[in-house]
């Protein structure tokens, strides 16, 4: 059995500081405050002890008078490392989870267990890697915990009330769920499919500029498994071709648009936008969340022209998912025109970006390990390794205990996914790609701690579509094409993976 040979392999080491920082740096704040109040408290006397005094003393030639600029100094020390203090020792009804709030270092994981406390982005949260605590967690939505998302999510993807957040669920089921695919989407996925593989080994050049991450097919002649030789051109595409493909799918089925002629390059703005999502929320020019602000500011307003379109024009219904929300605006009050456009904007996003990404890995893995094409279990193995969400957040809603802790009410809990996926106690030798591996898995581990589209009543409402799209690429690629990994295909998680050395292929089309 052959693991995967990267740096990047996705073992999660969940990050804070060391326990030795926060003591000594908890000695400092208390040593700072207990300095500043005795200078506070000695200026004070010295202006009571002078002020029927004229003004201003000399003492040998040296004004005596209290420097003003020395007491604003001395509050602020007290403030800021009263408010230190206070963040390192947070109020709690209980004992907290161990861990430290200073300054991340790697090792949290390890020193403090599955359940610790941690600072986020100057955020108190809990990092949990329990599959007990986290089966029950997900469990309690709307009860102990509710969604919670980054500060960068929430500023792209615009925070709804209840009503509207089940509207959209409703409205993604019934048009992205299990009836619509045996209805209507699986013929057009493997329709889009053939022709998509059709255009790769038959096109001259494909070539997508500014990718920091490279995915490169070079079809040359390519000997078949009959000895015979097969004359294919050469062709190079990138990783954000499987973007391009699924954007395409999705807009078909949201707007019946087709984004081969858009304005915009929708699949590489997606893919810096994915690279904003993961930064630090600073919204300065040339930092990565501004110029995620601004691809969303191009895409919606893209958005905005098709829905104003749409609804000059309402007798030329396409039957999509457009149309059903336009027909919905006379019924939901909340439903008006930034609401529709933030949906649409949203629901292509959604339904592009993982799938993308996990059709890019299991072309690596499948040419690594050809002997598990005939596996249908295949695809948990991919999405078990591609743990392509890190985690989902949850907010407590109310005090939660937990294994003789507590967690308090408002803190947010990251329940880390890729640290499941990983498991060596649920899964033997984890870093290997290993497909035969669940027909012995228990039904309970399958449950607790195999979570790609997350759990419980708020599960991806998109998990279907997901699973039925790769499938259907899967068994396309691998009953009409062959491929080999040339070079390249080292992974990395940051926190997303990615494919910094590229990724280059040699595929070829079966001969009959």
């Amino acid at each position: 059995m052959v693991g995967l040979k990267d740096s990047g392999h996705g073992r999660l080491h969940l990050q804070s500081s060391l326990s030795i920082v926060d003591v000594f740096s908890q000695q400092i704040v208390v040593g700072l405050t207990l300095s500043a109040e005795i200078e506070l408290h000695s200026i004070i006397s010295a202006a009571q002890n002078f002020e029927d005094q004229s003004w201003p003393l000399t003492v040998q030639g040296r004004s005596s008078a209290p420097n003003p600029g020395l007491s604003v100094v001395a509050l602020l020390a007290v403030y800021v490392s009263q408010h230190i203090y206070r963040w390192r020792n947070p109020k709690c009804s209980g004992a907290l989870p161990p861990g430290s709030m200073g300054l991340p270092m790697i090792g949290e994981s390890l020193q403090y267990g599955p359940i610790f406390k941690t600072n986020v982005a100057g955020r108190p949260v809990i990092i949990t890697a329990d599959p007990e605590f986290n089966h029950f967690l997900l469990r309690q939505d709307g009860k102990l915990v509710d969604t919670w998302s980054m500060d960068t999510f929430a500023e792209v993807f615009d925070q709804a009330s209840q009503s509207s957040k089940k509207y959209t669920r409703h409205l993604t089921l019934n048009h992205f769920g299990v009836e619509s695919l045996k209805e209507k989407l699986l013929p057009q996925m493997e329709d889009m499919v053939c022709e998509t593989l059709r255009k790769w080994s038959s096109e001259e050049s494909i070539e997508v500029k500014g990718a920091a991450v490279t995915v490169s097919i070079e079809l040359n002649h390519l000997p078949c498994m009959t000895n015979t030789w097969l004359h294919v051109q050469e062709l190079h595409f990138d990783i954000f071709l499987p973007w391009q493909m699924t954007i395409n799918f999705a807009a078909k089925q949201i707007f019946s648009g087709g984004l081969e002629n858009a304005p915009l390059n929708i699949s590489e703005m997606f893919k810096d936008l994915v690279e904003g999502l993961m930064s630090f929320p600073i919204n300065i020019p040339g930092t990565a969340h501004h110029k995620c602000l601004q691809i969303h500011k191009k895409v919606r307003k893209m958005m905005k022209d098709v829905v104003q379109k749409r609804l000059a024009a309402p007798e030329r219904t396409q039957g999509d998912l457009l149309d059903h929300i336009i027909q919905d605006m006379d019924t939901e009050t909340y439903i008006k025109e930034d609401f529709v456009v933030q949906l649409m904007f949203g629901l292509l996003f959604v339904t592009s970006d993982s799938i993308s990404t996990t059709l890019a890995l299991a072309f690596k893995l499948l040419a690594e390990h050809p002997a598990v094409l005939e596996e249908l279990t295949v695809i948990n193995e991919v999405l078990r390794l591609g743990n392509i969400a890190p985690g989902f957040f949850r907010r407590a809603l109310k005090d939660i205990p937990v294994n003789g802790y507590t967690i308090p009410e408002g803190w947010v809990i990251m329940i880390a996914t890729a640290a499941l996926h990983l498991n060596s106690n649920q899964f033997e030798d984890p870093l290997a790609f290993n497909p035969w591996r669940w027909k012995n898995i228990q039904p309970s581990v399958v449950s607790k701690c195999f979570m790609p589209f997350g759990s419980g009543m708020k599960q991806c409402a998109g998990a279907e579509y997901s699973r039925v799209l790769l499938a259907t690429f899967l068994h396309v690629l691998v009953t009409k094409y062959r491929w080999a990994m040339v070079k390249g295909g080292k992974i990395v998680r940051a926190p997303i993976i990615r494919f910094p050395d590229g990724f280059h292929f040699k595929i070829s089309e079966k001969s009959n």
